[in-house]
């Protein structure tokens, strides 16, 4: 049941007179379990960053910079960083930059603490880590004819446990300041509690809205797909405003004439809304 129809369902229903409403709890009571917490948790990143260079050398040179602003050196440190805001650590990082451009950094992690038990031995951490990793690839490419440069970052946070890879959620959009953010967020697998009944998740989630922070909601467009009954929870964000300057490279509009200035924002409107959309969108 979609979010609006449960909205109504539950205006809908009358409340005697005399029932007093049970108080909200102040917060989640902690779960005990009857042993290691498996609940895997998912986060995946599609960041798309739109550029527009008219010339040939101005391509190159963006492709030069996107390949230096996010090498795999600085991509290991924006995930270090995510690695700390979940509580997680890090036990191997593998990075790898390429030619022509490009780069990747994966990372094992495994929970910071573990609530009393024993520090797992080194083949039982090998065993869960299959489901606790941080990884992120890049893909820089150009349109040979209409100027439109794209750069585009997927990232996954999968975390076994209590760690939530949802607390890294404005951290990650703000260090890539993209046009464009697609995310996915999945709770698969359960956990038992003492008594042997199964809990398939353990934090509450109507929408990976819910987790972002209000200044980046103020500057994004953004629809929702959610399945609630699966755990499966699909957001995806647009800027706003479309201020050419921010998409010109190599020069700015003032230089353009301006019945160029407006074919070239409508270029990277449209590359934009396809993008957005997953369509190929026909003028």
């Amino acid at each position: 049941m979609g979010a609006l129809s449960r909205a109504c369902f539950l205006s809908c229903l009358r409340v005697p007179a005399l029932a007093k409403p049970k108080p909200k709890p102040t917060n989640n009571p902690k779960l005990k379990l009857l042993g290691f917490n498996n609940l895997t948790k998912s986060l995946s990143f599609n960041i798309y960053d739109i550029c527009y260079a008219r010339s040939k050398e101005h391509q190159q040179e963006y492709l030069e910079y996107i390949d230096e602003a996010y090498n795999a050196e600085r991509l290991t440190a924006i995930l270090t960083e995510v690695a700390n805001i979940i509580g997680a650590n890090i036990l191997n990082i593998a990075r790898q930059d390429y030619d022509p451009q490009g780069a990747s950094v994966t990372m094992l992690i495994s929970e910071g603490h573990h609530d009393g038990l024993p520090t797992p031995k080194k083949d039982s951490v090998v065993s869960h880590l299959d489901k606790s990793h941080i990884t992120v690839h890049t893909y820089p490419e150009t349109h040979p004819d209409n100027g439109i440069s794209t750069f585009r970052a997927d990232i996954d946070v999968s975390t076994c446990g209590k760690i939530s890879p949802l607390k890294a959620l404005n951290y990650l959009i703000k260090s890539f300041e993209s046009d464009i953010v697609v995310l996915d967020y999945r709770v698969r697998g359960f956990t038992r509690n003492v008594r042997g009944m199964k809990h398939f998740i353990d934090h509450n989630v109507d929408s990976i809205q819910s987790f972002i922070s209000a200044d980046i909601k103020n500057r994004y467009q953004m629809i929702d797909v959610n399945v609630y009954q699966e755990f499966i929870f699909h957001t995806k964000m647009r800027l706003k405003e479309l201020d050419l300057d921010t998409y010109l490279f190599g020069e700015g509009a003032s230089e353009l004439p301006p019945r160029e200035a407006r074919k070239i924002r409508e270029n990277v409107n449209h590359e934009i809304m396809e993008i957005y959309y997953g369509n190929n969108i026909q003028r």
